[in-house]
């Protein structure tokens, strides 16, 4: 009987040791995943949404459709685009992909010609 016992003592302090082992790798796998890429999603979606909420008229744009153009009215949820002369077409906030700076501008002109 002793040795049975004995068995089954080291046979539980075994699994034991593998289940924290194994809940030590599930965590570690997790803080990486968390660090490496929800983090940093997180950060670029606050970003966007800062510059969405920013935008005001005469900021030259890109949409997520890769529409070029410029604000001419920013309503609650609604940006008025002018993409041509005497063309403005209406979309959402959230369809801006980003702001166009000067050097944007200059590589889009180059590509055209």
């Amino acid at each position: 009987m002793l040795i049975n016992d004995a068995y089954a003592a080291t046979a539980t302090a075994a699994e034991s040791g593998a289940l924290s082992g194994t809940l030590i790798q599930l965590a570690l796998i997790l803080l990486i995943f968390y660090f490496l890429l929800i983090r940093p999603q997180q950060k670029r979606n606050k970003a966007h949404q800062d510059m969405v909420e920013a935008l005001k008229a005469g900021d030259k744009v890109m949409t997520t459709g890769g529409i070029y153009g410029t604000v001419r009215k920013v309503k609650d949820n609604e940006l008025s685009l002018e993409i041509a002369p005497d063309v403005v077409i209406k979309v959402e906030r959230m369809a801006v992909n980003n702001l166009v700076t000067a050097e944007k501008t200059k590589d889009v002109e180059k590509s055209k010609k």
